[in-house]
């Protein structure tokens, strides 16, 4: 038995929303005799639809929802982990082996909850990792600024940048790159966010106000030093989160390419899962695809060079478990790294348990699967439309064929009336694409015009701005 934990980034670190949804994702790494741990019921039809393609039967899992927290069932409040009567009643569906029977614990995010959890059942030695995340090594391994003192620690490229400590540091650190910069451009990143959402593009023209980098947020810069110093007295308080965190500004590299390799660490050493790439489209992450494709041999063996050094980087100081560490082709074809995320990343589910679990990549004819968010520009109703949807248009998964949609999680409106937001998967034969079946659903589903929403937003609602 394993006990898998449907937790996401601690709230203490970084807030977040609704978060039901995404943390159902859970499903796809269960296997039969498991007991899985979420903030809510999960998504009844939502759960069958995941089980028929693993194969595992409900009835052989055990399900239990964690005591409302400070979030209500929206979000998993670490702190219910550790309620008493809830610790007893993980005790209770243990079985007569109790935690003997307890083979792994495993959690989407390294929380010191989960660690506190797992020493007060007795099993703190199937954590890997405990000791450390509950020290708060799970914010340690997550800080893009411990990302960019480390990636040089190991002597992994990573484009010019700076760790900033303070408004004043930010202010001099983006003159001097913005001076240097053959782009005219910089990133500012956020310590702690995801996807993009926690990055800005700062851009002296206009023409590079591009959609495909990695920074959800824009900003058109002010004439000379003013200009960046005014940017700063406004956005400091967003990027540091009111001074709790250090803020990177970076390089920005213009056609770039963005791809991850991914990695576990376990006691013994680090092995590579898989790589990928990521595609943005109106500066939002749109899919990505696996396995990679697409790059030489130079590019791949730097890629996978870099990322398990990195790896070996976080398991040396005491992170366990799967990582993943993104980076950038450049057009020279060089690759430098962008950060590490120390946890489980919304990839590994993509790779382990759909491509290779389900659709079996690496089995003739040669298949690939990408995930796609669903766009801004969609109006999807309901789980149960879309699942119709598919079916009516001859494109829900063929198990003999190897193609067709897998949807990946729930769809669950974030608010009453509005469209679902949620993620789905298409197998596909590379040599025919996966564009032309993407398209299709574009066609059904398309109903909110381009530009009634803010970019930086995740809900397609507002107006366009420049800057945000």
């Amino acid at each position: 038995m394993r006990i898998l934990i449907g937790n996401h980034i601690d709230p203490s670190i970084r807030e977040r929303g609704d978060m039901r949804a995404w943390t159902q994702r859970l499903f796809w790494f269960a296997r039969s005799g498991d007991l899985l741990v979420l903030c809510c019921e999960p998504d009844a039809a939502f759960v069958e639809y995941a089980l028929s393609h693993t194969g595992v039967k409900h009835e052989e899992l055990t399900v239990l929802a964690t005591p409302g927290g400070a979030w209500g069932d929206r979000l998993l409040d670490p702190a219910s982990l550790t309620v008493p009567a809830f610790v007893e009643q993980v005790r209770a569906e243990l079985g007569p082996a109790g935690t003997g029977a307890v083979s792994e614990v495993f959690a989407l995010w390294p929380s010191a909850a989960v660690a506190r959890l797992a020493e007060a059942l007795g099993v703190a030695d199937r954590f890997p990792g405990s000791a450390f995340f509950g020290q708060g090594g799970g914010e340690i391994g997550n800080n893009k600024a411990n990302f960019r003192a480390l990636a040089a620690a190991a002597g992994v490229p990573t484009l010019p940048g700076r760790v900033c400590r303070s408004r004043a540091e930010a202010t001099e650190a983006t003159g001097a790159l913005l001076e240097r910069s053959a782009s005219g451009a910089v990133v500012v990143k956020q310590a702690h966010n995801g996807a993009g959402v926690g990055n800005q593009l700062l851009v002296r023209e206009a023409e590079m106000a591009v959609d495909h980098v990695g920074a959800r947020h824009l900003h058109h810069l002010a004439p000379g030093p003013d200009g960046i110093a005014a940017y700063w007295a406004e956005r400091w308080p967003w990027a540091s989160g009111n001074d709790r965190w250090p803020v990177v500004v970076e390089e920005f590299a213009p056609g770039a390419d963005a791809v991850y390799s991914e990695h576990y660490a376990a006691d013994e050493g680090t092995r590579a899962t898989e790589t990928g790439r990521l595609l943005y489209v109106g500066r939002r992450l749109s899919h990505q695809v696996v396995p990679l494709d697409g790059v030489t041999e130079q590019v791949r063996t730097a890629l996978l060079d870099g990322g398990a050094r990195l790896a070996d980087a976080y398991q040396t100081f005491g992170y366990r478990g799967h990582l993943s560490a993104d980076a950038l082709v450049l057009p020279d074809g060089a690759v430098v790294f962008t950060e590490v995320n120390a946890q489980v990343s919304g990839s590994l589910h993509i790779y382990q348990s759909i491509a290779h679990g389900i659709v079996d990549v690496a089995a003739a004819p040669a298949r690939q699967v990408v995930e796609y968010h669903v766009p801004p520009t969609w109006a999807v109703p309901s789980f149960a439309a879309f699942l119709a949807a598919l079916d009516e248009l001859g494109m829900a998964y063929d198990p003999a064929a190897r193609t067709g949609v897998i949807v990946s999680m729930p769809a669950i409106p974030l608010a009453p009336g509005e469209p679902v937001q949620f993620v789905f998967c298409l197998a596909y034969d590379p040599a025919e694409g996966h564009a032309a079946v993407f398209d299709r659903l574009d066609a059904r589903f398309a109903a909110v015009p381009a530009g009634t929403y803010d970019a930086s937003q995740h809900v397609a609602t507002g107006a366009v701005s420049f800057s945000s």
